[in-house]
């Protein structure tokens, strides 16, 4: 584990948030600061980074979108400064056609991913499968994690697992401190047994296995676990080895860990936001790391198809422009993304050859308007890049 990283001044390191769940609690100011500074807050494990880096090439051409949005003429600047974005990053073919950072940030300085993790463990579950450490997506779950045999979760295939649609009972209300994201998080280790199984066995069923999608947090630290418990590797190294080195992302990435020192497979990855896109482009990509076929060759499509369709009945909450869940990954028309409390998301539209990569701060991440606003913002990046004349790159 680490927390040695370049600090961004004394104000900085006197001004540290606190951690662990207290993150939903943290003030504006607090999030601007801890938002960047998640390997100075909590215990951290590094993914190396490459030698040889993905050259993200700039295209001469860059976008300038304008759209309409609450009865308002929108730029970026107006976008970026409503929303408390921290930053943007736009391919279309893997070149660079807009890049922008606010409230103070650094191209170089990381940004927690929170939710959009659970998209990078997803990919992590491909790279087990390609690898044969894991045989079938309709294996048992406790085959893997043998400690859930004779709770909720008995009988759950791991497909079920990354579909959210266990059947477990579970609350994700973060801003109820009693809520099971909340004490799940920090929840009491018993011997021998991780701290987050632990806490996840004792849960009751609501629903039987593959009936009902239900957004849970837990579910991914879960596959988080039965990744690492399968390749025999911690989730870090495992993503170094299959993803940021032989990819050639920029930078070192951090993930945060529990209380028995295991990543949150639900989230705590800590990135620069190039490097978040560089996901995107894999994606797009077909899950390869130039000759390497690190995901299996239908993994990507397989992954972000809609394995649950949307519903007023039963995705009400999701709803806006969000038409399902794959696995993983949300999914959108004709496209798909990752997407984290608080404004963070990766969104990947294959037929544009397109990746939007933006990280944010909003003061009351739950509000579903600024999840609108976004979506908004990127409908009109769409529009803006399908408008961009073909031209050639700047070294």
């Amino acid at each position: 584990m680490t927390t040695s990283t370049t600090m961004h001044g004394t104000d900085d390191v006197t001004r540290l948030p606190p951690g662990g769940a207290a993150f939903v609690c943290w003030t504006p100011e607090q999030q601007i600061i801890g938002f960047r500074s998640r390997e100075k807050i909590d215990p951290v494990r590094v993914v190396g980074r490459s030698a040889n880096v993905r050259h993200l090439p700039l295209a001469i051409h860059h976008i300038s979108p304008r759209w309409n949005w609450d009865a308002q003429e929108m730029d970026v600047d107006r976008y970026m400064e409503a929303q408390r974005v921290s930053g943007i990053v736009v391919l279309r073919g893997g070149r660079v056609i807009f890049e922008r950072y606010g409230l103070g940030r650094r191209e170089s300085d990381c940004w927690m991913s929170l939710s959009a993790a659970k998209s990078v463990t997803s990919i992590l579950v491909g790279a087990a499968v390609q690898d044969g450490y894991i045989e079938s997506l309709d294996a048992p779950v406790s085959d893997y994690i043998p400690e859930l045999r004779e709770s909720a979760y008995e009988g759950v295939s791991i497909r079920q697992l990354l579909t959210m649609t266990t059947g477990v009972k579970w609350n994700e209300d973060y801003t109820d401190p009693n809520s099971d994201a909340r004490r799940s998080v920090w929840s009491t280790p018993e011997l021998g047994v991780n701290p987050v199984v632990a806490y996840m066995r004792r849960l009751p069923r609501a629903d039987s296995p593959g009936s009902k999608f239900a957004y849970k947090s837990g579910d991914t630290d879960l596959a988080g676990i039965l990744v690492s418990t399968a390749v025999g590797k911690s989730l870090s190294e495992y993503l170094s080895d299959k993803l940021w080195r032989p990819y050639g992302m920029e930078a070192d990435a951090f993930w945060a860990v529990d209380g028995a020192g295991h990543e949150f497979g639900g989230g705590g990855i800590s990135a620069t936001l190039r490097d978040y896109a560089r996901i995107g482009q894999f994606m797009l990509e077909g899950g390869k790391a130039g000759a390497i076929q690190v995901l299996p060759a239908t993994w990507v499509e397989d992954s972000t198809s809609a394995h649950v369709v949307f519903s007023e009945e039963n995705g009400a909450t999701y709803l806006n422009r969000r038409e399902g869940y794959g696995y993983f990954w949300w999914i959108y028309k004709d496209g798909y993304a990752a997407l984290g409390w608080g404004g963070q998301a990766i969104f990947v539209f294959p037929k544009e050859h397109l990746v939007i990569a933006i990280n944010s701060a909003w003061p009351e991440p739950n509000l579903p308007e600024y999840r609108q606003a976004q979506e908004a913002f990127v409908e009109a990046v769409r529009a803006a890049a399908l408008t961009q004349p073909s031209s050639p790159v700047r070294e």
